[in-house]
């Protein structure tokens, strides 16, 4: 077993793989990188060059002068083609030209080029969806095309790092159990989060924040809208704050309801930001792995209402009763009557949130958490293809 001391006295020289950089998943490799140049270990970042917003290129452009091995870019599509030969062998390259100890894909992407990619020597291979293929509807053909191509690729995988217990189960449900190591690492926030949000001057009722997909559940809550205004109970605002496929349905959904004055479509923008939007944040997502959105209104003590799926269920632990059945429109609608009728309640419940964020989502731990199983991994390796440990 290595020692605390081993573990914090190894420089390795990591290569983290990500498509977009934006969401959650850009999210995790941003604090993940800076925990890990701040201690220590020399961290680069190969990323797409299609995808992005004005935020990211912003994040990037900050961090690149502390990347000692250094930011490139190259197209990677979402779906799986011959054009993914161009980006395979640039991870390749790059691979190669940092000695990279450890290659981390994050998503289905990243982590297909971080298994595959040729590397020259000995080299950790870390994969961490995020969701990303297992989150998708397995019985298209598309979602069995991710589980086949997934199969495929895990023996490839010398570390497999699931950001909650939820991922972890399904990736060995629906997939397999991978011969490489399996660590659950939860996401976590950093401590300037935990300050409250304070209230824009034209606040909704409710504010939503996140990509405009299907898996969210965003026609769920302009439905529970509508269901609350047609039974006379309540007439709801909304902010529906985010980017993404759906844009135009669900401002055509709004709009056939005649909830065109009620709610709002903003683009996307920091989280904090778009919690000053709204009263109440609703997350009500069909699916989730363990969402950073979720955690951050939980930090900041902002009243939240949220769905019983995926990795919620472990960020709520003993608070759960207070979630929501995914998809269930009555259910929603009671859960934001509840909320407008009782708000000292929900100030109560959101305290409560943030004291079990605090205890138990930090990101420091998710730092050493992963770091560790590179740890373990690198052990796995022939001695003598293993980076030196530094004396004292």
């Amino acid at each position: 077993m290595l020692s605390v001391q081993e573990v914090t006295m190894r420089q390795l020289n990591i290569l983290h793989v990500l498509r977009a950089p934006v969401g959650g998943l850009f999210r995790h490799v941003l604090d993940l990188v800076q925990g890990q140049i701040a201690r220590g270990h020399n961290v680069g970042i190969v990323a797409d060059s299609l995808t992005g917003d004005a935020a990211s290129e912003l994040a990037l452009a900050h961090l690149v002068p502390l990347l000692a091995l250094g930011l490139s870019r190259t197209p990677i599509k979402r779906p799986f083609g011959p054009r993914d030969l161009t980006a395979f062998w640039h991870v390749s390259r790059r691979l190669r030209a940092t000695r990279a100890d450890v290659v981390h894909g994050h998503g289905a992407k990243g982590g297909a080029f971080a298994r595959l990619a040729f590397a020259g020597k000995p080299t950790v291979r870390a994969y961490t969806p995020h969701g990303g293929s297992l989150l998708l509807d397995h019985a298209t053909r598309t979602g069995k095309a991710y589980l086949a191509l997934e199969r495929i690729l895990m023996p490839r995988g010398d570390l497999y790092l699931f950001e909650s217990a939820y991922s972890a189960a399904i990736f060995d449900a629906r997939i397999g159990k991978p011969k490489g190591l399996v660590r659950v690492v939860h996401n976590g926030v950093r401590p300037n989060e935990f300050e409250p949000v304070a209230l824009a001057n034209d606040a909704t009722d409710l504010v939503f924040l996140g990509e405009l997909r299907p898996v969210k559940g965003i026609d769920v809550l302009i439905d529970a809208i509508a269901h609350l205004r047609d039974n006379g109970a309540h007439h709801v605002t909304a902010t529906i704050v985010g980017g993404g496929p759906l844009a135009e349905d669900l401002l055509a959904q709004a709009e056939r309801l005649g909830l065109s004055h009620a709610i709002r479509f903003m683009p996307p923008m920091p989280a904090r930001a778009a919690m000053a939007l709204g009263r109440v944040m609703v997350i009500p997502s069909r699916a989730e792995s363990l969402p950073y959105v979720v955690l951050e209104a939980g930090a900041a003590g902002k009243p939240l209402i949220t769905t019983n799926v995926g990795g919620i269920p472990e960020i709520y632990g003993p608070l759960s009763d207070a979630l929501v059945p995914a998809g269930d429109v009555p259910q929603l609608s009671s859960a934001i009557a509840r909320a407008m009728s009782e708000p000292e309640a929900m100030i109560g419940a959101a305290r409560a949130l943030r004291t079990r964020v605090e205890r138990s989502f930090s990101c420091d731990a998710m730092v050493d958490g992963v770091l560790a199983g590179y740890e373990q991994a690198l052990a796995r390796l022939p001695a003598h293809s293993r980076p030196a440990l530094a004396h004292a």
